[in-house]
């Protein structure tokens, strides 16, 4: 019998808890903000909103979530909920309410041209490529690592930092561009700045010796690597001979090159112009950039690639000679 009015009184005791969190948490408050971001669960949303004093019990938040599992999904973008607002009445906002903001979540591949950065953006449905053309090619953008950059569609080629970013469904081409610089002037920290002095490279140069560094290699073991052939040859006054670049000028990429492809009249032909072309080939992402900072100690001249993806190096001419029959025979 005893036992019996323990669970009696238990049982009592559990309904009177979760009549009391399924109540508003208070009769008086003003609306809060709630961002929804990508990846939120319903867990993290619920001890978010415990924290800020809008429910009672995450708990029971996350059990009412769970019940209504089939038709709880979490739309990214900015909402209001109230204290006076039950966690029930919560969830229908949630759900059935269009977020105050809509945004679209969009990954930039390391590696691609503003070409292929417009191209994506266009499909995404921010503008159309005229509109990023002439915001690209035109528009003024107040960064000091802009300051020596060429005219034309190729201006901010290498600055787009490639990331995942969630941009809101109303922005406009000016302002998405505008945030991929703003990203890639956080790569510029003191210490960066301070390596660059020490190798005696501008921003502009470390930027589009990564560029290449991120067309050439595959793995990303092989990035430093590749880094200390092109800081070499660079020291020598030995032309980069980079395919990369020859693709770049072509545009469209071709599974092949040719000796006639080596030869098309350009500035960023590097197999006929000694030094770094004129600016970036494509917007590295920041492993290539840290790799253009810090070469690997080498002595290597020369790679080609094997068919794993990897390279192999060489220091003569010679040696290279043997790798390329061997990988590429």
């Amino acid at each position: 019998m005893k036992l019996f009015l323990v669970f009696l009184i238990g049982g009592f005791g559990l309904v009177s808890w979760c009549s009391w969190a399924l109540k508003p948490y208070s009769s008086e408050g003003t609306n809060q903000k709630i961002t929804i971001a990508p990846g939120t669960t319903a867990g993290q949303l619920a001890e978010d909103l415990q924290e800020r004093r809008l429910i009672r019990s995450a708990f029971m938040f996350k059990v009412l979530a769970r019940l209504n599992k089939d038709e709880f999904k979490l739309y990214v973008g900015d909402y209001y909920l109230t204290p006076q607002m039950s966690p029930e009445e919560m969830i229908n906002r949630l759900v059935k309410d269009s977020p105050l903001v809509k945004s679209e979540r969009v990954t930039i591949p390391e590696g691609f041209t503003t070409d292929q950065i417009i191209d994506l953006l266009v499909q995404k449905g921010f503008g159309t490529k005229e509109d990023f053309i002439k915001v690209v090619s035109e528009d003024n953008f107040s960064y000091s690592f802009l300051k020596d950059a060429p005219n034309g569609v190729h201006r901010l080629e290498g600055y787009l930092s490639p990331n995942t970013y969630d941009f809101d469904k109303k922005s406009s081409p000016h302002a998405i561009i505008d945030l991929l610089l703003r990203q890639f002037e956080k790569e510029i920290t003191p210490e960066v700045q301070k390596q660059l002095d020490t190798l005696n490279f501008s921003v502009s140069e470390w930027v589009t010796l990564a560029s290449i560094i991120e067309k050439e290699a595959v793995k990303a073991e092989d990035r430093p690597i590749i880094s200390s052939v092109f800081q070499n040859r660079l020291k020598i006054g030995q032309p980069l001979q980079s395919c990369a670049t020859i693709q770049f000028i072509l545009g469209t990429p071709k599974p092949k090159l040719y000796d006639k492809d080596l030869q098309i009249p350009s500035p960023y032909n590097t197999y006929l112009h000694q030094g770094l072309p004129p600016g970036p080939i494509s917007n590295p992402g920041h492993a290539s950039l840290e790799a253009a900072l810090y070469p690997a100690q080498t002595d290597y001249l020369y790679f080609v690639a094997k068919k794993d993806g990897y390279h192999a190096f060489a220091k003569t001419y010679s040696e290279h000679l043997k790798n390329v029959k061997l990988y590429q025979g």
